[in-house]
């Protein structure tokens, strides 16, 4: 399918679009032509991000604390004053923060929660009253994880965000429905060089070996899967979640005996 003339002039936003996933998300929908908001709490990182890319005829971007309801507020204040509403939404900020139940305080769970799961919500409701409004029959995305569904030590927080966002985005998928939008999850694989959430050499090391297709993400397994989410392609796909990760949530290419492979 042609991507590029599906998906060429479309209005999309991006949260957390400074980060190696976001990065990837805004590079590939400007390779077909589409128009970004770019969205990060890092302003400077943003400027940086801004100067370098061109976002589109009608592109900006816009430093936003999804910690902040009104933050959010202001986003989407601002993408209704440019455009009216956005045709396509991809919630993909969030952190992941290792550390085990008995050391998490509130204040850590609650950030964990704010920025994985309340800041789709809040985002995800203000820019589909704005299509609804507009009657735009958009598409939104939950960038969300295979941890959803895998549970890790030192990870449980992340893994309960994760677990509701997917229980998050059939709901609001059921829910707007009947406005022709259409909302489902993307996972994608193992992607290292977060400065959010940074990972130990050893860490991606093991992670890495452990992946059954023996590597971790890569931008076009990312903006591939996106594109047939968004586009025509998945037209009649809504509620649903399209794991991108080598196989890596179904289990673990690491063998625990002395012979180590099959043949």
């Amino acid at each position: 399918m042609d991507f590029a003339q599906d998906l060429r002039g479309k209005r999309v936003v991006v949260t957390g679009a400074c980060g190696v996933i976001g990065r990837w998300i805004v590079d590939s929908f400007l390779s077909v032509g589409a128009v970004v908001c770019a969205t990060d709490g890092n302003s400077a990182a943003l400027d940086k991000l801004a100067a370098e890319l061109p976002l589109g005829e009608g592109g900006f971007a816009f430093a936003a604390d999804l910690r902040d309801a009104a933050g959010i507020d202001a986003l989407a204040a601002e993408i209704g004053r440019r455009w009216g509403a956005a045709e396509i939404l991809v919630n993909n900020a969030g952190v992941y923060p290792s550390g085990f139940l008995l050391d998490i305080d509130a204040a850590e769970w609650d950030r964990i929660f704010d920025i994985n799961l309340r800041a789709p919500f809040l985002l995800t409701r203000a820019v589909a009253r704005q299509m609804v409004a507009e009657g735009v029959k958009g598409s939104i995305v939950n960038i969300s994880s295979g941890a959803s569904r895998k549970m890790r030590r030192s990870v449980v927080p992340y893994c309960v965000s994760k677990t509701a966002l997917d229980r998050l985005t059939k709901g609001f998928a059921l829910e707007l429905a009947e406005y022709g939008i259409r909302v489902n999850a993307l996972e994608p694989g193992f992607a290292p060089g977060s400065t959010a959430s940074p990972l130990t050499e050893a860490h991606v090391a093991n992670t890495t070996a452990a992946i059954p297709l023996g590597r971790g993400t890569s931008a076009a397994d990312i903006g591939h899967a996106l594109f047939y989410l968004v586009s025509s392609a998945g037209a009649y796909v809504t509620g649903s979640t399209l794991s991108v990760d080598g196989g890596n949530s179904i289990g673990t290419m690491a063998v625990y005996q002395d012979k180590k492979s099959a043949l």
